[in-house]
């Protein structure tokens, strides 16, 4: 059951990834969140990518409902816009947002603003589709401007046994520390800690670890590897395709379209210097290593 379900998702992530180019007709914040993650993905790496797709998508999201009514307001406090311009809405919310965040994308920026700009008529639906996107996009960038995203690193890592020691530099480990958008605290759902070092439960998850995990593994699967590797691309050109695929306009328009890519914004740690610290259960495998696509970085969501 679990690997008829498995092939299911991963069936339904390719066709995801097959409508990264947005096919004729899709709705506009489709269209608008394709371009933007291909802009957002050349940012110095992931974790800053995702924060400023969420930053767009949200903004979006506001703008495009101040125009519609449908939803409460998310985070901004925004002027309702009746009859405003959707898609202007959303085209200048993608623009204000990500260029306040990327600056140094500009031109790109700028290049699909205009594009998209000039298939909407101009008047006053069209001005106000504009100003509704600008405050949006305003509001959310000042509220994440002081979300300790850009606190110093002060991370240093750990020579205990036992201690979890990441096998390369981790990504933003200050994260943990930010404001979230959504939880009360970052480690409101915080696990508790791992299981001792002498229990029969770390010794099975231990020995599971390099059975499975091992680059040159008898016991994992292809479907597995198939998986593990899929996965390990992070950046939002990869992953926004899966979502861009259950938000057609034609089950969802634009307001909910936006709604839920505002909802998508947001894998486990290898294991070093723990052997010697272990239970006699612990096998040892002399040279054993993990495939170079197991290097897992963990970040605190926000």
């Amino acid at each position: 059951m679990r690997n008829t379900w498995t092939r299911t998702w991963i069936v339904a992530v390719a066709l995801g990834l097959i409508a990264t180019v947005s096919p004729a007709g899709a709705d506009v914040v489709s269209d608008a969140n394709a371009k933007a993650a291909e802009i957002a993905s050349k940012a110095p790496g992931t974790p800053p990518a995702v924060r400023f797709m969420a930053i767009t998508q949200v903004s979006v999201f506001e703008a495009v409902n101040a125009v519609t009514g449908k939803y409460p307001a998310f985070r901004a406090k925004m002027t309702p816009a009746p009859g405003a311009s959707v898609d202007a809405a959303v085209a200048a919310a993608t623009r204000s947002a990500l260029l306040k965040v990327m600056p140094g994308q500009q031109t790109a920026i700028e290049a699909d603003y205009q594009a998209a700009l000039k298939a909407i008529a101009d008047g006053p639906a069209k001005d106000a589709g504009i100003a509704a996107g600008e405050q949006a996009a305003a509001q959310i960038v000042q509220m994440c401007a002081d979300d300790g995203a850009m606190s110093p690193d002060t991370y240093r890592p750990h020579a205990v046994a036992g201690t979890y020691v990441p096998t390369m530099l981790p990504a933003v480990p200050h994260w943990g520390k930010r404001r979230p958008w959504l939880m009360a605290k970052a480690d409101q759902f915080r696990p508790g800690p791992p299981p001792d070092l002498k229990s029969d439960t770390w010794t099975r998850d231990y020995n599971e670890i390099k059975a499975v995990g091992g680059k040159n593994s008898t016991v994992r699967t292809p479907e597995q590897t198939a998986i593990a590797k899929f996965w390990e691309a992070t950046l939002p050109n990869v992953y926004w395709p899966v979502a861009r695929s259950i938000t057609s306009p034609e089950r969802r328009g634009a307001t909910t379209s936006a709604r839920t890519c505002s909802a998508c914004c947001w894998p486990g740690p290898r294991v070093r210097r723990s052997r010697r610290s272990c239970g006699g259960g612990c096998a040892s495998r002399p040279g054993w290593s993990t495939p170079p696509s197991a290097s897992v970085r963990r970040t605190s969501a926000g």
